[in-house]
């Protein structure tokens, strides 16, 4: 077959090798590390979005003034409308780069742009400081992952046959953060908002960089290239949580050494009149002899292998243990054993800290029997490690302290050996009794763990709060808009005579029509004063009047306000068989009054319109009755914030634990959610000062357990020794 010269076969211009060379000389192992780091980064971004509109939304929600919160709601819709385009641009570059690799250059390749510090001066404001965030990101994932990184660069110049170097690796972070800034460079945010962005996408994109290298080199080895590169050292896949526990637990110790001693040398002072309370029940001639914080960690790894079930917890003396065992070594060695002074002091204030714990009301009981048999590990932490008592950021500390504030919504009724968080919980604090012997670290891979789960749990919850604040709200708006209608109606209809039909006309159809309108253009709109101004027109139609110019004015106003009324109808999709029905009586009315007669026949039923009407909803409840509220029982209602804890006596067995999650401002209304997110109750402001004038309402203290119960430890032995 003859082919033009200037007519190309489609089977041969799918393979010209002038646009496809590059991508042909791609050898196919690289192609398989390219579509293996494509997945993991298309994932990545996925996470980042979906998470950065619901943290742009809490932000907006938090925002001071009108003019912040416009700028988080302007910044959601345009991470909305452009995610896709930003994903795209961001995944086709890292395509390119791939390809750029095997381009043949007698250049050096092309790194990615850094700022220098000579040029640091003359950035702009907003420049300077995305340019630092992003160098920031850099050197940290650098810090973290750069083994494998090497590695992975050492095994792509080998597959490439050139030198390529870590900044020009197209996984590397220097790479990734300028694709991304290069496809997000369109977004229309300001500086504050992009720097939350790039803070997600090192998140979610760099801080799971490791796994893209260790499934890049293990590919690469797999074909051999350089099998023999030492391997990186072992890190686990660390989750964010993780990532932020290990951030808290670096802090340089060597500054709190001298504050840790003074607090617990405070402490001890506290303690004084305590001591003695940890001994052997027997009399020796012999001095007694302290036993070494090893021996006593002993003694405890011991007890910790016997801590007893929930169910059996409230007969368990850990100091009462101990003086057993020491009794029965005092008696073996023929010595008297006691515990040195400062480990007494730990265990003292370890179990009173415990038995405060044990007796808070803010905690649900089931958790108090599960969080008892954690007081041996925290003792022995607290033996190992002085800083728990003055460090708040302490691992075994934020555990405690998360682990409450995760059971806070647990209520009497919930299922608990059934329950995934109590489920998790239990876990937790059987690991720690099967394994922590005298390594503290595993409390910060349990406290890394829980946060990840619970991270999940919160998210799921919040995304249930919003659902409920968005219906809650949508029913507020609803609820004005239906008493704006009732006034509409009303000011045109009461007093009155109507025919039957006409009213019920009112009150069925058009009532609804002044709804949507309310609700959709608001009551200030064009749209609503012509939908009232029809309601007039009607009314004022199927009226007699003795005016000389009635008749007439009524042959003017008939025509538009037939139209006016089908397009109502339309616009609310009302019954087109009663539309039809009601027009005909309609026209029945109006011949009358343009004939001025009335048959027998036709006379329509009149009714004089003498109370107002009122417009009730499906799921309309209960009215508030006035009564009588003391000032402090509003007090507490007004100083209640969204997130706030509360527990409702249900009856004398059952109560119930719910979260504010939203105070309606249109109706006053009080919405509160189970931890799932699930609306439970709904209270105006005066039931609910009712409610905790009449007991039936507790307010919950959600601040930290352990800081609490630290707090209230040393208020009982400030007021014991004054007592001394």
């Amino acid at each position: 077959m003859h082919n033009d010269g200037n007519v190309v076969p489609l089977h041969k211009a799918a393979i010209d090798p002038a646009t496809l060379s590059p991508l042909a000389r791609v050898p196919v192992i690289l192609l398989q590390v390219r579509d293996k780091a494509v997945l993991e980064l298309r994932h990545g971004l996925q996470e980042l979005f979906d998470n950065a509109d619901d943290m742009l939304f809490e932000m907006a929600d938090r925002a001071r003034n009108d003019v912040d919160q416009n700028i988080f709601f302007q910044a959601m819709r345009d991470l909305r409308l452009k995610r896709k385009s930003i994903e795209r641009v961001f995944l086709e570059q890292v395509f390119e780069a791939f390809v750029e690799l095997t381009r043949y250059s007698t250049a050096p390749m092309a790194a990615p742009p850094a700022v220098a510090i000579e040029t640091v001066t003359q950035l702009s404001g907003d420049e300077l400081e995305r340019s630092l965030a992003v160098e920031a990101m850099v050197n940290k994932a650098l810090n973290r992952d750069g083994f494998a990184l090497d590695q992975l660069t050492a095994r792509l110049s080998t597959l490439i046959g050139k030198k390529l170097t870590t900044p020009n690796n197209p996984l590397g972070p220097e790479m990734l953060c300028e694709f991304f800034m290069q496809a997000a460079r369109n977004l229309g945010v300001e500086i504050k908002v992009k720097l939350i962005i790039l803070k997600l996408f090192e998140r979610y994109v760099l801080s799971e960089a490791d796994q893209l290298y260790t499934d890049a080199n293990q590919l690469l080895i797999a074909t051999g290239i350089l099998p023999d590169l030492k391997s990186a050292p072992a890190r686990r896949a660390l989750d964010r949580a993780e990532a932020s526990v290990q951030a808290e637990a670096a802090e340089a110790h060597a500054p709190l050494d001298e504050g840790v001693q003074e607090v617990f040398a405070a402490l001890q002072e506290l303690l004084f009149h305590v001591r003695g309370s940890v001994a052997p029940t027997l009399e020796v001639s012999a001095p007694a002899q302290p036993i070494s914080t090893r021996d006593l960690l002993r003694m405890l790894s011991h007890l910790q292998q016997y801590v007893p079930t929930p169910a059996a917890q409230d007969d368990f003396d850990l100091r009462n243990q101990l003086e057993q065992l020491l009794t029965r070594i005092s008696v073996k060695s023929g010595k008297s054993r006691v515990v040195g002074v400062a480990d007494e002091d730990v265990i003292n204030l370890i179990a009173m800290l415990f038995e405060v714990i044990l007796d808070d009301r803010n905690l649900p009981d089931s958790l108090k029997a599960l969080i008892g048999r954690l007081q041996i590990p925290m003792l022995k932490v607290a033996v190992l490690d002085k800083s728990f008592f003055s460090r708040g950021c302490h691992p075994a500390r934020r555990l405690l302290n998360e682990i409450a504030a995760a059971a806070m919504g647990w209520g009497d009724c919930d299922d608990h050996q059934r329950d995934s968080l109590y489920l998790r919980i239990e876990q937790v604090v059987q690991r720690l009794l099967n394994d922590f012997v005298d390594d503290p670290a595993i409390f910060s891979d349990l406290l890394a763990e829980f946060l990840a789960f619970t991270s999940d749990e919160r998210r799921r919850s919040e995304l249930l709060e919003q659902r409920t604040r968005d219906a809650e709200e949508g029913r507020a708006k609803t609820e004005l808009a239906r008493q704006q209608v009732e006034q509409a109606l009303n000011s045109v209809v009461l007093g009155k005579v109507l025919p039957q039909r006409v009213l019920a006309f009112v009150q069925d159809a058009w009532s609804q029509v002044l709804l949507l309108t309310c609700l959709k253009h608001g009551e200030q709109s064009d749209e609503w004063q012509a939908d009232v101004q029809t309601l007039d027109q009607l009314v004022w139609s199927v009226q007699r009047h003795d005016e000389a110019d009635a008749q007439q004015r009524l042959f003017a106003v008939v025509p538009g306000l037939l139209k006016a009324l089908r397009e109502g109808l339309s616009r609310s999709a009302f019954d087109p068989f009663a539309t039809a029905e009601f027009f005909s009586e309609l026209e029945s009315l109006h011949l009358q009054l343009f004939e001025q007669t009335v048959s027998d026949i036709d006379t329509p039923v009149m009714v004089q319109v003498h109370e107002e009407i009122l417009l009730h909803t499906a799921d309309e409840g209960p009215v508030d009755r006035p009564s009588a509220v003391d000032d402090e029982s509003l007090l507490q209602i007004d100083r209640l914030q969204v997130g706030a804890w509360v527990e409702f006596q249900e009856d004398e067995e059952t109560t119930l634990r719910c979260k504010l999650a939203a105070i309606i401002d249109a109706t006053g209304k009080y919405i509160f959610v189970d931890r799932t997110g699930m609306k439970v109750r709904e209270r105006s402001r005066t039931s609910l000062a009712l409610d905790v004038r009449r007991g039936t309402v507790r307010m919950l203290d959600d601040t930290l357990l352990f800081d609490r119960a630290l707090e209230s430890v040393i208020d009982n032995l400030q007021r014991l020794n004054r007592g001394k």
